[in-house]
């Protein structure tokens, strides 16, 4: 059986915890900043919850450092002398790399980083996110193994990159989730503009964001893509254009014109007609110009 301590019990950490004795790992230590004020539900996990101060040795095969980004080089200095020379250490950031573990590296570990491609609000819910999800995996072969055994335990789906390319990778992740809940955000707020609360219109809008996902499930974006964009509906770009202008701040109309830019190049993609498709971009170009 493998076992495993935890650095940092924050929601990723905690939900880690979790989901790793759940599949048969033996957890050691759960590292906390003040075991007094940890988490209620640890208290029912198979570990010890302590501070690092409080332990001498670290024995476990697999040390996973789930802190926030800024504190893993501090932790993994912290630690370094704690841990067997023959285990593994990861961690779990998304935009940095496993050099950020240089210190282990030198006492002997192996080192990587392993980062689930989930959004985890709750580690408690959490724990039941990582079946089906993608871990982005990258370090030396024994780090790269150990993450990789990790993923496959929880049920979820291992892929390998090249460790320069880390932040390009977690801007992505950024984009497609951070980025989405900020443009809801915004449709939200061009719908209580119209005379909404905000709970009605995150009620319309859901069914309509979780059927644009399906869509893009099956197809790529250039198919996937629906509505005035996708058909090149110059008179409809000219309506929402000047209604916004009108209700919403001029930020919320900066960004529904930069997305168009991107909307208008998916549907030349799709073959919406290229006369329309310059008539709209022109028109979107001078707004820009207008906002700025």
């Amino acid at each position: 059986m493998q076992s495993v301590s935890i650095v940092g019990m924050g929601r990723m950490g905690g939900a880690l915890a979790i989901a790793l004795g759940r599949v048969g790992y033996r957890l050691d230590y759960l590292i906390v900043r003040d075991p007094a004020n940890a988490a209620s539900y640890l208290s029912e996990l198979p570990a010890t919850v302590a501070k690092l101060d409080d332990v001498a040795e670290i024995p476990s095969s697999i040390v996973i450092i789930a802190t926030g980004d800024p504190e893993i080089g501090a932790a993994a200095r912290s630690i370094a002398e704690r841990m067997k020379t023959d285990s593994v250490a990861l961690h779990t950031s998304g935009s940095l790399d496993s050099d950020e573990l240089m210190q282990l590296a030198s006492h002997g570990c192996s080192v990587g980083s392993m980062h689930p491609l989930v959004s985890i609000s709750d580690p408690v819910t959490g724990s039941n996110q990582f079946h089906d999800a993608h871990f982005c995996i990258e370090g030396d072969k024994a780090a790269v193994a150990a993450a990789t055994d990790i993923a496959a335990a929880l049920g979820a789906r291992p892929f390998a990159i090249a460790k320069e390319f880390k932040p390009l990778y977690h801007a992505a992740a950024v984009t497609s989730a951070g980025h989405v809940t900020a443009l809801f955000d915004v449709s939200i707020e061009m719908l209580t503009a119209c005379g909404l609360d905000a709970e009605r219109a995150k009620e319309l809008l859901l069914p309509l964001l979780a059927s644009t996902v399906n869509n893009l499930r099956s197809s790529k974006p250039s198919s996937a893509i629906t509505g005035s964009f996708a058909r090149a509906d110059v008179e409809a770009l000219d309506r929402h254009i000047e209604i916004m202008k009108r209700a919403v701040p001029a930020d919320v109309l900066e960004i529904f014109l930069l997305l168009g830019e991107r909307s208008l190049e998916l549907a030349e993609a799709g073959g919406a007609d290229p006369a329309k498709l310059m008539m709209m971009r022109a028109r979107i170009k001078m707004e820009k110009s207008i906002v700025k």
